[in-house]
């Protein structure tokens, strides 16, 4: 596999080397191009779509469909929307009654720092599925199994 196909299509099947070194790859330009501010930002939002390459390939590997993507892209930040949500509300519920919003804040504080951590959470464990479990040995409706030693060709 080359590393245009690697990134750019989300057709075939990709083995837990190939992966990681993906993965890897994704992971180093997100950090460097995160440091860079503002341009740096909207830039990294390209990577998504080699993001989601990657993971099908190996999913597909699997015998998975690659629309289980959508479970830590749609669920995590869900979970930090409405953690957010809850702190403004819940000073808001507070000042309305009477009551100390400092004490609400703090309170509600620590359920977003746990939605936020559950969300970590799920984004690893999903990771971690993805990269460690085996693939189908044999063909399957995404194809042969990958057979180069090398994960990917330069």
């Amino acid at each position: 596999m080359d590393w245009k196909t690697l990134f750019l299509s989300p057709e075939g099947r990709i083995g837990r080397q190939a992966f990681w070194i993906g993965w890897l790859c994704l992971l180093g330009a997100n950090v460097v191009l995160n440091a860079v501010p503002g341009l740096g930002h909207v830039v990294a939002l390209a990577l998504i779509y080699p993001s989601v390459c990657v993971h099908s390939k190996r999913l597909h590997d699997m015998g998975q469909t690659g629309w289980w993507q959508l479970l830590p892209w749609v669920l995590g930040p869900i979970l930090v929307f409405g953690a957010i949500a809850s702190v403004g509300v819940s000073a808001l519920m507070t000042a309305i009654n009477g009551g100390e919003p400092s004490a609400a804040l703090f309170a509600t504080i620590g359920g977003l720092l746990m939605s936020m951590f559950i969300a970590f959470a799920i984004w690893l464990a999903f990771t971690l599925w993805v990269g460690c479990s085996s693939g189908q040995a044999g063909d399957n409706q995404y194809g042969a199994p990958p057979t180069d030693t090398a994960a990917v060709a330069l």
